[in-house]
């Protein structure tokens, strides 16, 4: 018989599990400090900690996490299950339970961190290149006779674009050019409808635009091509995409940013009521001038005329040449601003004056001057026989809405004893002695 075998020898060094979950966390933590993981949101759960614990999941695979105060009070979203998520975490192991787990520094939606990243990058390139440079952008013309509005046909932008632009200045031709504004169809649509509308030299100015949405909603106008054809335009070109809040890359190289596409409708035209308004203004101011300005001239002829009455003819013409020549450019510095036909006509007058005998002229002088105040008083006449039209013109308004008027249509007013008009029985009682007003006189009157 043999004898039983020894019992083995107790290894030298034996683990707790303390000991070994701690190792292996250590191990972990040493080979992979920090990890970007992208995966699916399940079983999440926010107790009242404030410490946020889910499950981060793909097809294959599955791994704890956890995201502790105050990162995950920092969040700028609320993680729910089935959203797709980005993270960069630390990886570890929970020691208690023994348990392999993620334990979150920053979450962020999957594909808006890379989007945001993407845009960060062409928008530092092209600002480097000059695409965004302020003293390449020009200004929109003042009164744009044609604009094309680049957008979809259909989607609530071109709507309110329109009906701000019609409202505005209904002057303005606009066309719709349309193209998707979303998608991977987008940015190549958009490319192409710039370029031949800038080549078709028919706009004043050009609107991109669409209404607001995610950031890869938006994404068609951050594209580098679409920029490209923008800062390529050869009309200035608006962008007005999404809300207030959002910026994209067209609207950096764009000429010029609206907050909205309403907005942008009303920078790309002015107001046409306030436009009326200063023409008015410009017209009443016109009119002023131009009757002070003859007010002057006759004033002006008035005192020539008279001067000229006042001097006998043997002394005007015992005057030389010089005296002469120096009342005839007085005479042309007092006429200088009437039109160019009388001061040619003038001028050809002062020739044949020149040439006759010097006894002839001061009777051609003196008719002429005769006709310019003939002239003058007439077109007083003319004024003051249209200012006469324009009172009757009012005389005969204020006739028709007024009161007396009405009572020569038979109607009568009813006064009370005070001589307050009568509106309503209500306020009359019986015996109240009242007067009827008519057209010709008044009737006393008693109420049974």
């Amino acid at each position: 018989m043999h004898a039983p075998d020894a019992p083995a020898a107790p290894p030298r060094h034996i683990l707790t599990p303390s000991t070994l979950n701690r190792l292996v966390r250590g191990l972990l933590e040493d080979a992979l400090p920090l990890v970007w993981i992208e995966g699916e949101l399940s079983n999440v759960a926010r107790p009242a900690s404030g410490h946020l614990y889910f499950t981060l999941k793909d097809s294959g695979a599955q791994v704890r996490c956890a995201m502790f105060r105050p990162k995950s009070a920092a969040l700028r979203f609320k993680p729910i299950d089935g959203m797709q998520v980005l993270l960069r975490a630390r990886v570890g192991l929970y020691e208690p339970r023994g348990e392999f787990q993620l334990v979150a520094e920053h979450m962020e939606p999957a594909g808006e961190g890379a989007l945001q990243r993407e845009f960060e990058r062409l928008k530092a390139q092209l600002d480097a290149e000059g695409l965004f440079d302020a003293a390449r952008k020009r200004a929109l013309p003042r009164y744009a006779r044609r604009i094309g509005v680049v957008t979809s046909a259909t989607g609530a932008a071109i709507r309110d674009v329109l009906s701000v632009l019609a409202r505005r200045w209904p002057l303005a031709e606009v066309d719709v050019l349309p193209v998707p504004v979303q998608g991977r169809e987008a940015p190549p649509a958009i490319v192409a409808m710039l370029k031949k509308a800038s080549a078709s030299a028919r706009y004043d100015v050009l609107l991109v635009t669409r209404g607001g949405g995610s950031l890869e909603d938006l994404w068609a106008f951050n594209d580098e091509a679409v920029a490209r054809a923008i800062h390529a335009c050869a009309v200035p070109v608006v962008s007005a995409v999404g809300h207030e809040v959002d910026f994209s890359i067209a609207d950096f190289v764009a000429d010029l940013r609206a907050p909205t596409p309403s907005a942008a409708a009303e920078l790309l035209v002015p107001d046409a009521q306030a436009t009326l308004r200063h023409l008015r203004q410009l017209r009443q101011r016109l009119a002023l001038l131009e009757q002070r300005r003859l007010q002057s001239l006759g004033q002006r002829v008035d005192h020539l005329f008279a001067r000229l009455q006042a001097q006998r003819p043997q002394a005007r013409l015992a005057r030389d040449r010089e005296r002469l020549a120096h009342l005839h450019h007085r005479l042309l510095a007092v006429l200088r601003e009437r039109q160019q036909g009388e001061r040619n006509r003038l001028e050809r007058l002062h020739a044949r004056l020149l040439a006759r005998h010097p006894q002839q002229r001061l009777p051609l002088l003196r008719r002429q001057l005769a006709e310019q105040s003939q002239r003058l008083r007439h077109a007083i006449a003319r004024q003051l026989e249209r200012e006469r039209h324009a009172l009757e013109q009012t005389a005969r308004t204020l006739q028709a809405v007024s009161p007396l008027a009405t009572l020569e249509r038979g109607y009568a007013i009813l006064l009370d004893a005070n001589g307050n008009v009568v509106r309503s029985t209500s306020g009359v009682e019986p015996g109240a002695g009242l007067q009827a007003r008519l057209a010709d006189g008044s009737l006393a009157l008693r109420v049974e």
